[in-house]
């Protein structure tokens, strides 16, 4: 195996340059569980940790490894483990406002050239989580598909109204329909996937991620549960972010089940997923229009006339404000974080003026 395989090519080598160091070697990180990591170069896959400095260095979690990052290790004991200097620069990620009350960006993955959005063809489709899983891909520059699991507990019918509903909301990202337990739509799966690129599975728990990368795999690799019959939502079985080389040579990274999927500052990736509204909105009479109540807003004279989806425009305006407040208290908080750490140094500074000299 060489780096190519692993996704290392032309962009990410003219990013080593100001990096390298003849002591550094050029890995990447394939599985990040809480604050313990593995990575992956030519020969094997170790365990690794970061170097104080380059955690103490970070201003917030984001700048942290995470699956999918190119990273430069040095080796210690006989190549058994790694330590992690520096972070090469990320041509494309995935991440979420933290779930909660925190206002924090949470790292998914980074490098991915295509996002599985997954949902099932049970109780768990769902046309505006989907839409919200659009504006993370959009956000982060990465190419989005479609998969609808469990095709088999629907009719052909009710799955062509599906797909149906998913292009009458603009979403034209390509959708591939499969079952894992008929394993019909499987090798289409497969064919989708190329050798040194990756993947990552997004969706929520119990529509069959980890099931579905068994099945890519072609052994029972990873633990799966049922869903609950109820409301087929599923319990967390895979607790950790993973890459796992298959076959074909495509690297696909399986992530925990997203429930709580908050955005901010995507405002420029939610005009783009919402392109539709974002044309309407440049005939607006007032430049500076909320698309609320005002005379002349294009958008809602859309929504009144039926030209435009209630249901569609109700989910545009939530994730525009939702943006909007995250952004404003991250920026605050940050803020306050930058103030804070000004005191301190100053502090410290002042108690070491005030030591007695020996």
């Amino acid at each position: 195996m060489e780096l190519a395989d692993l996704g290392f090519d032309s962009w990410f080598e003219e990013k080593r340059g100001g990096l390298q160091s003849p002591d550094f070697a050029i890995a990447r990180v394939t599985r990040v569980d809480r604050d313990r990591y593995l990575v992956r170069n030519e020969h094997n896959e170790v365990q690794a940790e970061p170097t104080g400095k380059l955690i103490f260095s970070a201003d917030s979690s984001q700048e942290l490894p995470c699956v999918g990052d190119w990273v430069f290790v040095q080796y210690h004991n006989d190549g058994t483990l790694a330590i992690i200097h520096e972070l090469f620069a990320r041509r494309t990620f995935l991440r979420r406002k933290s779930a909660g009350n925190k206002v924090e960006y949470q790292m998914i993955a980074s490098n991915i050239d295509v996002a599985f959005i997954m949902q099932s063809c049970d109780l768990n489709f769902n046309l505006r989580r989907m839409e919200r899983y659009l504006v993370m891909v959009n956000e982060g520059h990465v190419e989005p598909v479609i998969l609808l699991s469990k095709s088999d507990l629907v009719s052909a019918e009710e799955l062509e109204k599906r797909i149906s509903d998913i292009r009458d909301a603009r979403i034209n990202a390509r959708i591939i329909a499969f079952s894992n337990k008929t394993e019909m739509g499987l090798e289409i799966v497969r064919q989708a996937l190329q050798k040194g690129k990756t993947y990552c599975l997004l969706g929520s728990s119990g529509v069959g991620k980890t099931t579905l990368l068994n099945h890519l795999l072609g052994c029972e690799a990873f633990e799966t549960n049922p869903v609950r019959e109820k409301d087929s939502r599923g319990r967390h079985t895979t607790a950790r972010r993973q890459m796992t080389v298959l076959d074909s040579g495509a690297l696909l990274v399986d992530t925990p089940g997203i429930r709580e999927l908050g955005m901010m500052a995507v405002s420029a990736s939610v005009d783009e997923s919402f392109s539709d509204i974002h044309e309407l909105s440049k005939r607006c009479r007032f430049h500076d229009c909320t698309h609320s109540v005002e005379v002349g807003c294009a958008i809602l004279d859309a929504v009144q006339s039926g030209a435009l989806n209630e249901a569609r425009y109700q989910s545009y305006l939530k994730l525009m404000k939702e943006s909007e407040f995250h952004q404003m208290s991250y920026v605050q908080r940050r803020k306050k974080d930058r103030q804070f750490g000004r005191m301190i140094k100053t502090a410290m500074q002042q108690l070491k003026k005030r030591k007695p000299s020996s």
